[in-house]
């Protein structure tokens, strides 16, 4: 019997305690986002780095060195944008493969997948020679992303009481943060280093290797089990991470939703049908959305950006520590308030927050940078305070938000099908962003700001209007207890309700 947290409700009938052995599993999971975080945060330092610069992309180097250049066009290149796009790409390809490896294989094996793949890019990126190397070694980066993020939420979803699940699962998105604001600073360490580029790439090695032996000692998750057909396995293991005997109520609805899914065997091809439609949807949206926000941008350009404002290079990279420690610190929020205060809540007061932050950011920079000349000092604090504000509102709602309302609205028929469908468009609207953000800054200068505000004001209204409440629901009650419940998607479930009237 695994040692006992605290006693805990599983939900509003079964019983459940937060275990140590749930603790421990999903923070050993999570470090997945780590491994996330560290590479987003890793490649905006590295492409601002001379030394790098000087070896792969020395056009961008020239330009950033031209006393005339644009500041909104030093950076702008398309390979050089590649170099951080790329992985992904390749991200959004291996989530396909990932989603059928956590229906056949289970859960665990697809996360010591993730391990793997990231580890052998990680070598790549760090010996290359040429941009072939780096580009190869950064597909293969993608790879360990696509099965990491496909797996890592589900499988804290499905070992999670429902009290907690929310909390337990933003540990992925917080150790995201974690990683961004680890690569942040080894960056700023590394800068001046002959070899710093290499030692900042080959960094990524370390939550890489901790989630490779971590995952040697996570338990399978019970629904996958029984899924797989163990059903004593997972009956056992059910036990183990409730802490208490009496798991039968719960063991029970596993089996019948598992039942129910096994009926299904085209489970992409269900998503299709009406009564998938407002998962499918809402999934979608909100990983578009999380994307549109423009957070990617501050994170993956972060030293980039600051130096477009006329911050010299070691300052740019100070400037991205410190929005590197707002992120993890305001992430906290989202772990201890999520269950409290409910995900629309968070999501629609950020939205406001972060609007008002970029549209004086954009107000700013358009009034005060133009093509040659350097932002004045107290105009450059005050940019950097509205990106804190901005991103302080992202890390406790559309980030974590953004990746655990898809974990867990899905029934166990398309749950793995639908979660692939959340990664991969989350993963192509990141590649875009990615691949054409120095572009966009280039030809639309401070405007790019008010395009990403008005992205705001729209998903603040989508999250006000179609998005319903899913705290302390279970997953495998989702439909009954939200969906159908909801004054728009219950629309979708018509026929269910005409063929129920049917029934003799």
């Amino acid at each position: 019997m695994p040692a006992q947290v605290m006693s805990v409700s599983g939900g509003a009938d079964l019983p459940a305690k937060l275990t140590a052995q749930v603790v421990i599993c999903s923070i050993i999971a999570a470090f997945g986002g780590l491994m996330f975080g560290y590479d987003i945060g890793i490649s905006g330092g590295v492409t601002s780095m001379d030394v790098f610069l000087k070896k792969f992309f020395p056009d961008v180097y020239e330009k950033k060195h031209h006393v005339k250049e644009d500041n909104y066009c030093k950076f702008d290149d398309q390979i050089l944008q590649l170099f951080t796009s790329s992985l992904y790409l390749a991200a959004m390809v291996s989530s396909f493969f990932a989603s059928a490896c956590c229906k056949k294989w289970g859960r665990k094996v697809t996360i010591q997948l993730a391990s793997a793949f990231f580890l052998v890019g990680v070598i790549l990126n760090a010996a290359a020679k040429n941009i072939a190397m780096l580009i190869v070694g950064r597909l293969l980066l993608g790879a360990g992303i696509g099965f990491g993020n496909q797996a890592v939420p589900l499988f804290i979803s499905e070992i999670a009481p429902n009290k907690y699940r929310g909390g337990l699962n933003v540990c992925f998105q917080l150790l995201v943060t974690v990683g961004i604001l680890c690569a942040n600073v080894v960056n700023y360490f590394t800068a001046n280093h002959r070899y710093g580029w290499r030692i900042s790439l080959g960094g990524a090695a370390v939550p890489a290797l901790f989630l490779g032996f971590g995952s040697l000692l996570i338990v399978e998750t019970p629904t996958s089990l029984i899924e797989r057909g163990y059903p004593e396995r997972g009956l056992t293991t059910l036990r183990k991470i409730r802490g208490v005997e009496d798991v039968q109520k719960e063991y029970d609805e596993i089996v019948n939703t598992t039942e129910l899914a096994k009926q299904i065997k085209h489970p992409f091809k269900n998503l299709m049908k009406r009564s998938s439609w407002p998962q499918l949807i809402t999934s979608g949206m909100l990983q578009i959305f999380q994307q549109f926000t423009g957070i990617n941008v501050i994170m993956f350009y972060a030293p980039v950006l600051f130096q477009t404002m006329g911050f010299h290079s070691d300052a740019s990279l100070l400037s991205a520590v410190v929005t590197g420690t707002i992120n993890t610190v305001a992430t906290l929020v989202a772990v201890f308030c999520v269950d409290k205060l409910g995900r629309r809540f968070l999501l629609i007061e950020a939205a406001i927050q972060m609007f008002i932050a970029q549209v004086v950011t954009g107000g700013i920079l358009a009034a005060h940078l133009h093509a040659t000349n350097v932002l004045q000092k107290n105009y450059a604090h005050i940019v950097l305070l509205c990106i804190c504000v901005f991103v302080s509102g992202f890390a406790w709602s559309w980030g974590p938000l953004g990746w655990l309302i898809p974990s867990e609205i899905f029934p166990l028929e398309t749950r793995t099908a639908g979660f692939f469908c959340a990664v991969s468009t989350n993963m192509v609207f990141t590649f875009i962003i990615a691949q054409a953000f120095l572009t966009m800054l280039c030809h639309m200068r401070a405007m790019i700001f008010f395009f990403f505000s008005s992205w705001i004001v729209i998903m603040g209204i989508y999250a006000f209007a179609f998005l319903p409440e899913t705290k302390g629901v279970s997953i495998d009650e989702m439909n009954d207890k939200v969906w159908k419940k909801h004054w728009l998607w219950k629309r979708c479930f018509d026929d269910e309700r005409d063929q129920a009237r049917d029934k003799p």
